[in-house]
């Protein structure tokens, strides 16, 4: 279990690292995830930023458990604006059918960040 876990640290450090940069270098791409009264930029930056810390924690060993929790709590953060958008008439990203398939792998994302909390 323990090699399982640490693949699925790596892939997710990697995948948190990349989203966490990319927040800086097309911040716009994630605006419609973003409700209107609240300010975009700032809420992409901090994203981003928590993002590529996630990453990084998920990456070493000292600091796994609280990378796993944090991921646990975006992902738990991350679920409202999935199900927002989900019913929004046209989604942030792709079609309804991409709204709809977002919304179980938030429930996957968070077994997995479990997961890494459990067996790190």
């Amino acid at each position: 279990m323990s090699f399982f876990i640490l693949i699925l640290r790596i892939i997710f450090g990697i995948f948190f690292l990349f989203a966490g940069i990319m927040h800086f270098i097309k911040p716009k791409f994630f605006n419609g995830f973003i409700p209107k009264p609240l300010p975009k930029l700032f809420i992409n930056y901090i994203t981003g930023i928590i993002e590529i810390a996630i990453g990084l924690g998920l990456l070493v060993n000292m600091i796994v458990k609280n990378a796993a929790i944090s991921f646990f709590i975006l992902m738990l953060l991350f679920l409202p604006l999935h199900i927002w958008d989900l019913f929004k008439e046209k989604p942030a990203i792709g079609s309804k059918k991409l709204a709809i398939i977002r919304l179980p792998v938030q429930f996957i994302l968070l077994y997995i960040a479990y997961l890494i909390y459990n067996y790190s």
